[in-house]
């Protein structure tokens, strides 16, 4: 039975309508303390004999008071829930409604603890109530990774470290779950400690003959549209070099050029082994039978689109062995996905060190591999891909980015709760990105977001009681958070944890904004700088000095480092200003 006497009062019901009802506070409601002022996000119980109805204030107003009699003011509240006096548990939704004149009280430390204290151990501790920073906010891991989840918010408001808080709490949880970042601004490299591989270009194989059609014509043109007519011939050759390739082993391939191997069953998607060399010869030899001289030179432009992306270092990732061969897939999806995990369940894949043209295909070979081996592998070792900056991969604007990425990630979101591959995305544009793909995360972290096409958009990815909860997201502060969704008991303003230091995300490419004591700033300095900026687009493993390395040299291969020794840009005279002992080193044979 309701005791009055043991609850610290607030007002009485005035009205019910559905979902909603309208509080009266009185002008004797006991309320000492600060946490404890009736404002919108606190929680409140309506008393009745057998439960108590948790209430959530959405809007104060003094309008209509005096129509009410002793009222200081109205209170506008979503009904979210019940605790049975009977049973002591809490359940979502509403079984039994008040009516006009039940008491409003504030619920007790004991009650806040009864709703958002898990039953069982399937969850991870995220923060701390901004109610009552005495109650502890849990989420339930289960339902959070099993139906996706997403971390909204603006530049500058806690997003990364939060990101690193729930993706450490993720993997003491769950150790046996494997965890794949892309790392958009290189900023989560050491969150993790040992317990993370981080992969960038300089150790990341992933062979060029892994991307399907479309992302390999990306990658050939340099992320702008195909040539139609190079296109169609890409189309019919690369089956063929594909069966070329297991038609003759390691044979002697001399004999494509004399009886050309069929397609047979090889699609430009399968993903078999090709050599690079094998599909340029097949290219040349079609070229050298068109007697249209116009027609011959999409191919010879063709050739020399896949020439340039070989024989640049920057590709090296991809082109690596491109004509030595050998079927690598599950070395590289071993790698790439932690299967066996050895300790490192989790891959951070930098993505700031990828030429800019080749990003979205890198991307995209990775969400359908992760897709593609959680389908046939039948979920048997399910995996969780967390993708930063989520709408620059999955626009809204379907006319801009990658269609194969949006595409790849759409099907994880879509389908890969099926076959144990789970979805996390973070964004501080939601706008911006797919609504179809963001409707699919059933929990949600919302932060600060201060633009207006930002919060209709989050409005619209809410279906219950927490759209009011929106109202006030441009005031969150620094690591305050609207969660709602499956993963937690009750639409909840929190504040995420502190996150200890070696955790905190911290960009690679930070620039510091003091000079060092002593720091020389002189023409040598800045030569130093152009040095490694033009060597940017040769070769990434030497920053200091990136044109002189075996490595370079023996990626770029004769004719392509003669060509350029030969030309004024590496003179010893020339604006380049290569020191004369550097100079003489190019000109060296390679080994």
């Amino acid at each position: 039975m309701f005791d009055s006497t043991k609850y610290t009062s607030l007002g009485r019901v005035v009205s019910v309508r559905g979902s909603q009802a309208r509080i009266g506070i009185t002008a004797n409601a006991q309320l000492t303390s600060a946490n404890l002022r009736a404002t919108v996000g606190q929680f409140f119980g309506i008393r009745s004999a057998n439960t108590t109805i948790v209430a959530m204030i959405t809007e104060m107003t003094r309008e209509g008071i005096d129509k009410i009699g002793d009222c200081t003011a109205i209170a506008s509240v979503d009904l979210l829930g019940e605790i049975s006096q009977i049973t002591g548990k809490f359940q979502r939704g509403i079984t039994v409604y008040p009516v006009i004149g039940d008491p409003v009280d504030v619920l007790t430390a004991n009650e806040l603890r009864t709703i958002y204290t898990p039953s069982g151990t399937d969850h991870i501790d995220i923060g701390a109530l901004q109610q009552d920073s005495s109650i502890t906010a849990h989420v339930n891991i289960e339902e959070m990774l099993n139906k996706h989840f997403a971390v909204l918010g603006s530049t500058g408001v806690g997003k990364s470290t939060s990101v690193s808080l729930l993706l450490n709490e993720i993997l003491v949880a769950r150790p046996n779950l494997r965890v794949f970042l892309l790392d958009v601004h290189n900023e989560y490299g050491r969150c993790f400690g040992s317990r993370s591989l981080v992969l960038n270009p300089r150790n990341l194989k992933l062979p060029f003959w892994l991307f399907n059609f479309e992302e390999f014509v990306d990658v050939v043109f340099g992320g702008r549209p195909g040539v139609p007519e190079e296109v169609e011939v890409l189309s019919e050759v690369i089956p063929i070099a594909k069966a070329a390739y297991l038609q003759y082993g390691n044979g002697d391939r001399s004999s494509i050029k004399r009886n050309e191997p069929k397609a047979g069953s090889f699609t430009q998607d399968t993903p078999v082994p090709y050599r690079l060399v094998d599909l340029i010869s097949l290219i040349d030899e079609r070229m050298g039978k068109l007697e249209n001289r116009s027609t011959r030179i999409h191919y010879h432009k063709l050739i020399s689109r896949i020439e340039t992306v070989r024989n640049d270092p920057r590709y090296g990732f991809m082109f690596e062995n491109a004509n030595v061969g050998g079927d690598s897939m599950a070395d590289v999806i071993s790698h790439l996905f932690r299967l066996p995990a050895n300790g490192m369940p989790m891959t951070v894949m930098q993505l700031a060190g990828f030429p800019a043209d080749v990003v979205d295909s890198v991307v995209s070979v990775v969400c359908r591999m992760a897709f593609d081996f959680g389908l046939w592998s039948d979920g048997a070792s399910p995996m969780l891909f967390v993708c930063e900056e989520a709408h620059r991969y999955a626009s809204a604007d379907r006319s801009i980015g990658f269609g194969p990425t949006r595409k790849a990630i759409s099907r994880i979101a879509k389908e890969g709760r099926k076959y144990g591959v789970y979805l996390g995305l973070i964004t501080q544009r939601p706008a911006e990105l797919d609504a179809t793909i963001l409707s699919q995360c059933n929990t949600l972290f919302a932060m600060r977001l201060a633009n207006d096409r930002d919060q209709a958009l989050l409005r619209s990815a809410v279906s219950d009681a927490a759209a009011n909860l929106l109202s006030f997201v441009p005031s969150l502060g620094t690591r305050e958070v609207l969660a709602f969704g499956e993963g937690l008991a009750l639409p909840t303003r929190l504040r995420f944890k502190e996150v200890p230091q070696h955790q905190l995300p911290r960009s690679e490419a930070t620039i510091a904004t003091t000079l060092a004591s002593g720091a020389k700033r002189d023409i040598h300095f800045v030569a130093t700088v152009l040095d490694r900026w033009r060597g940017s687009t040769t070769h990434r493993d030497a920053p200091n000095d990136p044109l002189v390395t075996d490595r370079f040299a023996e990626r770029v291969g004769d004719r392509p480092l003669q060509r350029l020794v030969d030309s004024p840009m590496l003179q010893p005279t020339s604006p380049l200003g290569l020191e004369s002992e550097r100079y003489s080193l190019l000109k060296k044979p390679l080994r």
